[in-house]
């Protein structure tokens, strides 16, 4: 009791959960820490992986263009895409470069197909398992 005749609780000690709680923050620490770098990890691959893609489109669609021209082949159609593919990239995505002409809708067409390996672990990856194609009209 205090001078007023009041009760005063803070004097009296309450048990906390902190004194029940056991374990060490480091541990959580790196655990969390693990995890979350894993999970970083897997982002910044899956971008590379949207990247490669990407640009295996791209030069299969420019390929395709340039040999749609009138005075190109679709020889050159392959070493120009495989030139960009090796530009951007590197010469082991354009190993696997063809161009076909097909008829879509009536319309002759040149199509490049590039074969490339899947980067599953920054850009190694299996071989063929990443299969894009490109597509142009060609003239009359």
């Amino acid at each position: 009791m205090d001078y007023d005749g009041v009760v005063d609780d803070s004097s009296h000690s309450v048990p906390t959960n902190a004194a029940h709680e056991r374990g060490s923050a480091a541990v959580d620490f790196v655990l969390v820490g693990a995890l979350l770098t894993l999970f970083f990890i897997s982002i910044v691959q899956l971008t590379l992986v949207l990247h490669v893609r990407n640009t295996l489109v791209d030069a299969a669609a420019s390929g395709a263009r340039y040999g749609a021209l009138s005075d190109r082949t679709s020889m050159d159609a392959r070493a120009r895409t495989a030139e960009l593919i090796g530009a951007a990239l590197n010469g082991d995505f354009a190993r696997d470069v063809t161009s076909t002409e097909v008829t879509i809708e009536g319309v002759r067409t040149l199509e490049v197909t590039v074969k490339a390996p899947l980067p599953v672990f920054g850009l190694i990856g299996p071989g063929k398992l990443l299969e894009v194609t490109g597509h142009a009209d060609l003239p009359r």
